[in-house]
This record gives structure tokens, sequence and C-alpha cells, in this order.
């Protein structure tokens, strides 16, 4: 309805004193009506960007929930972005260790300022467009967990929490992407002191052969991203315990220079950050939404292929992307498990002696995946 008529029929139902009883027979009038009347509605994000809205889970238990396994391992192994398209109910995916880590993020930030949460003049629009986005969507998602009221606009959350993100804004001057502002709590080796202000080049400058052979395209593929294809993509890594957010000058980092030979494999862990890109329909920047997720890499002796790929890609990766992964602390230990899982699979034939390592159809996962994980069969 447009709006005039929308506020004419408010007034006449009001002034006749049916308007309680229209709203309980008409469910789907009930929240454009709240937008007009009160204007602390959230715009229809699904409908400016052309991107669908998730389907809600009505009994999803966040006590329980599993985050999909992502395996992004790939070969042969060559640099580059790796984008996928994003499923439209995956943009925030909520699990079991939601609160852990909110309560690490919250210490964090204690201790680290804006080393973690930082923002620069002229992001605030973005910021609270990003803000918004993000409430809208996990109410959607989650209705059971999370609650928007259009007319108080009063947001309920029944477990506490924010994820991080990181909005990049275009310089006026030079046309780059560049980070303006940020909430980044999961980061290793790196922190958003250093990277505020800079394009998407500086930033991924420690990166192996990002000038080289991603700069250019990444900088055009930003320059004319859609709202409505949203992407995702992954980096891994592999970890002594299960680090959030790790600096050189930690005392912990000392133990990536040493191969301890005590070192238990349960206590190795595949980190993956998963990542997506979205445009803002208004403020058109775009967001990256960042989630760590720790798997012990013991999981991956029931996983068909997994082995035998990560084996691969570990003895005979590109040099620089390997040390730049820093995984040789851990391989002493991990490198001859991978061996053995790999024969075994290979005894119990699900996976075919005369397989040759590739990137897996199902990539980021592997086949039969759902059946470990069955809330996403």
């Amino acid at each position: 309805m447009a709006a005039g008529v929308l506020l004419d029929l408010a007034a006449a139902l009001v002034a006749t004193g049916l308007l309680t009883t229209f709203l309980t027979r008409n469910t789907a009038f009930y929240p454009q009506l709240a937008l007009m009347l009160c204007k602390k509605g959230l715009p229809d994000y699904a409908k400016l960007t052309g991107f669908p809205e998730p389907k809600p889970v009505y009994d999803f238990d966040i006590d329980t929930a599993k985050p999909r396994p992502y395996r992004p391992f790939r070969w042969e192994y060559h640099q580059n972005m790796s984008l996928k398209k994003l499923e439209p109910d995956w943009w925030i995916e909520l699990e079991s260790t939601y609160r852990e880590r909110i309560a690490q993020r919250k210490k964090l930030y204690a201790q680290h300022g804006k080393l973690v949460i930082d923002e620069l003049p002229g992001s605030q629009e973005a910021s609270r467009e990003c803000m918004e986005m993000a409430v809208q969507y996990i109410c959607q998602r989650y209705p059971n967990q999370f609650h928007y009221d259009n007319w108080t606009g009063v947001f309920s959350n029944n477990v506490l929490g924010i994820k991080d993100f990181l909005i990049t804004q275009e310089d006026p001057d030079t046309g780059l992407y560049v980070l303006r502002a940020a909430v980044s709590c999961s980061a290793v080796g790196w922190n958003i002191g250093q990277k505020m202000g800079k394009p998407l080049h500086q930033i991924h400058g420690p990166v192996p052969d990002y000038k080289e052979k991603m700069a250019f395209s990444m900088d055009r593929f930003f320059s004319k991203m859609p709202c409505d294809k949203p992407i995702q993509r992954g980096s891994w890594g592999l970890e002594v315990g299960e680090p959030m957010f790790l600096q050189p000058d930690e005392t912990e980092w000392s133990t990536r220079h040493s191969q301890d030979p005590d070192l238990p494999l349960s206590n190795i862990y595949m980190r993956v950050d998963w990542q997506t890109l979205r445009r803002l329909p208004k403020s058109r920047a775009i967001v990256f939404n960042f989630k760590a997720l720790f798997t012990p890499v013991t999981d991956f002796r029931r996983e068909p292929y997994i082995p035998k790929l990560l084996l691969k890609v570990l003895l005979e990766g590109k040099k620089s992307i390997m040390e730049y992964k820093g995984t040789w602390h851990i391989e002493h230990k991990v490198l001859p498990a991978l061996k053995e899982w790999a024969k075994e699979q290979e005894e119990r034939g699900q996976v075919p002696k005369d397989w040759k390592e590739r990137t897996l159809d199902e990539d980021p996962f592997y086949p039969g995946w759902k059946d470990h994980y069955p809330m996403h069969a």
C-alpha cells in the first residue's frame, strides 16, 4: 500500500476503535503499519538489495548447533580469492560456541581497545546500515533468539553479543576501497590498528602473490560488486589450541617458532576464517563478516578424502604460501597422522587407491558431510 493510504486507514481504524481487531486479523498488515506510524521499523533490506531473506529456523538450539564443516582445501593450490556465491541462509551463522566467543570478545576489547574496535570519520552511516541489516537478518533467521519491535524500535537479544564486521568505503580521490570501520576480535598476526584507513592492496600486503596476481582484479571486483550478489570465501591455518586473537608480541606467539615433541595431537586445530562480503544498498559500502571456526584435526580421520588432500597441500604447496600460513610448528605431529588416516581410508574403501588429489566437488565441504551434521541435511 502507498504511505498515504496506510496512514489514512490507520487514522480511520483508530477513530472507530477497530485498530486492535484489524491488526489481529491482518498479520501481514502489521509490519507495514508499524513502519508508517512510529518510523522505527527497519528498511526491507531484502527488497533494497535484491538478495532474498533467509528461511527462519524455529527449532534452532544454539547450545547444540554445529557450524557447517568448512574444509577449503584446494589442489592445485594457487593463491586466489576463491570466491563463491553466498546462500541466503548463511550470511550470519550461529552455533554452540557463540556465548563463549562473545565472552572472549568482551575481554579482548577491554584488553586491546582500538586494536579490535575502531572507526574513521564518515563511516557512521555505513556502520548503522550494517547494524540494521544484521539485526533484521538474525531476527528473520533465528526468530526464537532475536526479535525487533517495529513499534518501539527495541531489539531483543536472548543470547547476547556481536559478530565481527569490517566496513570498507570507496575513497573518492583514488576510487579504491578503504577500511573505515571495524569490529574484529578474530585476528592472528594482525589487528585493525594496522589496517584502518588503508586500501585493499595495503591491507593484504603480507599475503604472497596478492600484489602480482590479485590486487587489480580485487579492486575492480569491489568497484563493480552488486547488492544482489554477495559472496563467501574461507582461509585456513593449523593452530595449537584455539587462539581467537593472537599478536606477535604476545608470549603465546613463541610456540609458532618451535616444534614441541610433547604436543598432543588432540590439541591441534584447523582454524577456518569464513568470510562473507556484501554491498550495503544505501551507503554503497562493502561489509566483511568474519567468523573463526576451530575443528580438531582428529576429526579428519572420519572425513573421506580430507587427510590425503590436506597432506598433499602441506607437503607440496608453494613454499611462500605455506610459510605465510605458518604450519611448520605442528607438522611433526600432523603429517604422520594424515598419512595414517589416508591409508586407513583407502583400506576401508572410502577413498579409491588411485585417487589423485584435487579440489573436491563438494568444496568447501567433503562427501557425506551432512551425515555428520544432520541439522544441515
